[in-house]
């Protein structure tokens, strides 16, 4: 009964937050349709895990409101044949969603608990093309990339200089620069050159692991 509940829940969150909020991607909606978001969460949040606002958790880690993150998702357009780099992965949990969207995808966490928690969280749903390592977020996961989309959880003051050089030719970069409220921003590599477009204002949770990165911003 709990399990269809929890479905019923994501079928709300689709039709309630993201459809009428310009999420259009019929790709996107249906990943997050069957990504149960409440695996995610610590228990005694699983009762609101579908609630259109920011959930802590973990230290530092947020679960970014749905209409946010599917927003961010159908910019950056990600395609089926992508490698993707998740940074600040926390639990998971839009690992899990971009591993339904994506060829692969390498989550980056630089907290061990958090890393072990993913890990078991994503095998348990079969999240077999996502892997978790263990690093400093700033740095990124250059042994892996080049990377197609690189995706960051948490609001940041700047983009890491080295995480561009980890893009792809055409490569993506989605993030949030600035809070209160701070912008939804697409980076693209063209000619080897990274062009930034604001997308639209997002309060997001800082990511304060990457508060001091000296980094590119617009």
């Amino acid at each position: 009964m709990m399990t269809e509940n929890f479905k019923i829940a994501r079928r709300s969150m689709v039709l309630s937050q993201l459809r009428p909020n310009n999420v259009t991607s019929d790709s996107v909606a249906d990943a997050m349709d069957t990504v149960p978001r409440e695996l995610f969460v610590p228990k005694n949040l699983r009762g609101v895990a579908y609630l259109d606002e920011d959930l802590q958790v973990a230290d530092d880690r947020y679960l970014v409101e749905p209409r946010v993150f599917g927003l961010m998702l159908q910019a950056a357009k990600v395609q089926n044949t992508d490698v993707v780099l998740d940074i600040a992965c926390g639990r998971g949990y839009t690992s899990a969603v971009l591993g339904r969207l994506v060829q692969a995808v390498v989550a980056v966490e630089n907290q061990e608990e958090l890393c072990e928690l993913a890990s078991e969280i994503l095998t348990s749903i079969e999240a077999d093309n996502v892997a978790v390592v263990q690093g400093e977020l700033q740095a990124g996961n250059a042994k892996q990339g080049p990377f197609n989309v690189i995706h960051i959880n948490g609001a940041i003051e700047s983009v890491p200089a080295g995480l561009f050089e980890q893009l792809d030719e055409g490569g993506r970069l989605i993030c949030v620069v600035g809070s209160n409220p701070g912008v939804a921003t697409l980076y693209i590599k063209e000619d080897g050159i990274m062009h930034g477009n604001s997308l639209f204002d997002a309060s997001v949770p800082i990511l304060k692991a990457m508060t001091n990165s000296e980094g590119f911003s617009f």
